[in-house]
């Protein structure tokens, strides 16, 4: 995938994760991207792990775009779990 791609599926699965996941999450556009890719990362190395086949045409399929919304998951809960610790 190219640059603008990853942005665009980024954007995406930032979206949808914080969609699933609302709160108070500091960030605008460039955060919400920034934690998809980084969600794309972590559920690709997650769906590795468990043993599924990431691809398609133009790098997209919809398995991997769950990937990233669960990845983009993960990294909500972490971000949470730590600021939360933070304040209390």
């Amino acid at each position: 995938m190219g640059i603008l791609a990853w942005i665009i599926f980024g954007l995406l699965a930032g979206i949808v994760a914080k969609w699933i996941m609302p709160g108070n999450d500091p960030g605008g556009w460039i955060i919400t991207i920034l934690l998809g890719i980084a969600g794309a990362f972590v559920g690709g190395f997650v769906g590795s792990q468990l043993g599924f086949a990431a691809g398609g045409p133009f790098g997209f399929n919809w398995p991997s775009f769950g990937l990233a919304i669960l990845g983009s998951l993960i990294i909500l809960a972490v971000y949470r779990l730590i600021n939360n610790r933070r304040i209390a």
